[in-house]
């Protein structure tokens, strides 16, 4: 197998994806980490379609690039008019782009249904397209959209197309699974056919609606394609497209491939910029970048990883930048805790054999009443300061109200907290959008005077689960709110059937946790 060169279509697929939208400027960004990473061509969009393309290659043309070359897409030019004269065409030649894709149908289906024309004009607009383009000195791949499709169909007309292609000066023709459909057998049987009479290289654009869009490109691989388009993450249309956030690793360290100018340690930070940047949340289940790919639980699990990580990990989370995660639950074994206190900046020589059995009762009673510390590390170090080290805050809190009013067709909330600060008593009163804001702001406001460093930290996120939505209204409830500061967060956990103090618990763990625990008993960093 020849290395293949390697093709992101984040930036024009992958923004086809419902929930995903991304400025020019958001765009220029992630072509700039892509370069970073290693990536051989980058599709920035279709220059014809939105103003907002048509900016991104302006933009992109005063940026240098180490490693990949920006590539502009677009359909072959319209029926009934010349390619010189084509809006979408020029403005390809306009965009700078050195290569552009060109995508046409290979399905004869979607010719005469979605073009309404003949198959013969078909050919012709790609003849037409790729050869103006040619005499314009830009180098065309071809997308031959559908073709998989359009081979089970029609064999020979979806050869024909790749043919026209070829003879026209098409470098490379990349065959799609734009339905996502296929299966790798499938994949095998057409590329088989399709070397026979195609000499030039071929590239691989698979869809995952049918879950294959990893094994279907990697099986075009196996089969001699040197191409693999693909988006970060698996961005897309419905069920997106093939993730080359799997796909290189899997050619990195299962097929032995060098990809030399690929950084395959910074895959993890590549995914996470990118769903950052999209404002996306990100899968802990994707394979290799997920924040769980190499997070273990079961206490067997966790004995065996510490004696040797090969036990349950296909590789080292390492050489692909992500990091192992030991997980505390009801089914952890005493290996999971200990594993987990170290983690937390604890020496666990401090703890003798009854604490570890005493400490691993709490955590299961705990999760039993509802709670869940594996992705509330805050709440779990904080308990273990409450066990075993005499830890208390350095306020103590003696009550707390909410009072909710009705004006006209508003609604108001007001939250009145009493704490005793250094045997001084503080009653603090406040506003806010709903009771859990209103007792953010009055706890605030009645810690802030002591301890000014209270200013630098914010909510950023607040969850509540149902625990028993048979109970109804009185079913309990677990909150997880994260917290931040200027340079770290945190997360905290409260379970009540009450979810105002449910809240509470998590709001009051939070602010325990910024102000004295994190200071105090620092957690090492991952």
């Amino acid at each position: 197998m020849k290395e293949p060169k390697l093709f992101d279509t984040t930036l024009r697929d992958g923004t086809q994806g419902e929930n995903v939208s991304l400025t020019v400027e958001d765009k220029l960004k992630i072509a700039k980490k892509l370069d970073e990473y290693g990536i051989d061509y980058i599709e920035g969009g279709w220059p014809g379609s939105n103003p907002k393309d048509e900016e991104f290659f302006k933009k992109v043309q005063n940026m240098s690039f180490k490693n990949s070359e920006i590539v502009a897409f677009s359909s072959t030019k319209r029926y009934g008019i010349k390619a010189e004269d084509d809006p979408n065409i020029l403005k390809l030649v306009s965009s700078g782009a050195k290569i552009v894709t060109i995508f046409a149908k290979s399905w004869d289906f979607h010719v005469s249904q979605a073009l309404g024309i003949s198959l013969d004009d078909n050919l012709k607009l790609i003849e037409d397209t790729i050869t103006f383009l040619k005499r314009k000195g830009i180098e065309v791949f071809f997308d031959a959209e559908h073709f998989f499709d359009g081979f089970n169909h029609n064999q020979q007309y979806a050869l024909k197309t790749l043919e026209v292609a070829q003879n026209s000066g098409a470098s490379i023709v990349v065959l799609c699974d734009t339905n996502g459909g296929q299966t790798p057998s499938k994949i095998r049987e057409a590329i088989e056919v399709v070397k026979e009479r195609i000499k030039i290289p071929l590239g691989i654009h698979a869809h995952n609606d049918s879950g294959l869009a990893v094994a279907n490109s990697l099986t075009a691989l196996q089969e001699g394609v040197e191409q693999i388009q693909g988006t970060v993450g698996g961005l897309g249309e419905r069920c997106g497209n093939a993730d080359l956030c799997i796909i290189i690793p899997n050619l990195k360290f299962k097929y032995g491939f060098r990809l030399p100018k690929i950084n395959v340690e910074k895959t993890t930070s590549l995914y996470n910029y990118v769903f950052e940047v999209a404002n996306l949340t990100p899968d802990n289940r994707i394979p290799y970048v997920g924040r769980s790919a190499f997070t273990h639980k079961g206490g067997v699990h966790v004995s065996a990883i510490l004696k040797n990580p090969l036990t349950y990990e296909h590789i080292s989370p390492e050489w692909v930048g992500n990091t192992r995660r030991i997980l505390v639950s009801e089914l952890s074994g005493k290996s999971n805790l200990k594993s987990k206190l170290e983690e937390l900046g604890f020496d666990i020589t401090q703890f003798s054999e009854e604490q570890f059995k005493k400490l691993t009762l709490k955590i299961k009673e705990y999760e039993h009443d509802g709670y869940q510390f594996e992705g509330a590390d805050a709440s779990l170090k904080l308990l273990v300061l409450r066990e075993f080290f005499d830890y208390a805050p350095n306020f103590q809190v003696e009550n707390f109200n909410i009072l909710h009013y009705n004006f006209g067709k508003g609604t108001g909330t007001e939250a009145i907290v009493k704490l005793k600060i250094n045997d001084e008593t503080v009653h603090a009163v406040a506003e806010g959008d709903g009771p859990v804001n209103a007792l953010d702001m009055a706890l605030r406001k009645a810690l802030e005077d002591f301890f000014p460093s209270l200013k630098n930290m914010k909510l950023i996120d607040y969850k509540v689960r149902v625990l028993d939505s048979a109970s109804g209204t009185a079913a309990k409830v677990r909150v997880l709110i994260e917290t931040s500061d200027t340079d770290k967060t945190w997360t905290t956990v409260g379970v009540s059937t009450n979810i105002i103090q449910a809240s509470w618990k998590a709001l009051l763990d939070s602010v325990e946790y910024g102000l004295f625990v994190d200071n105090l008993f620092p957690v090492k960093e991952n």
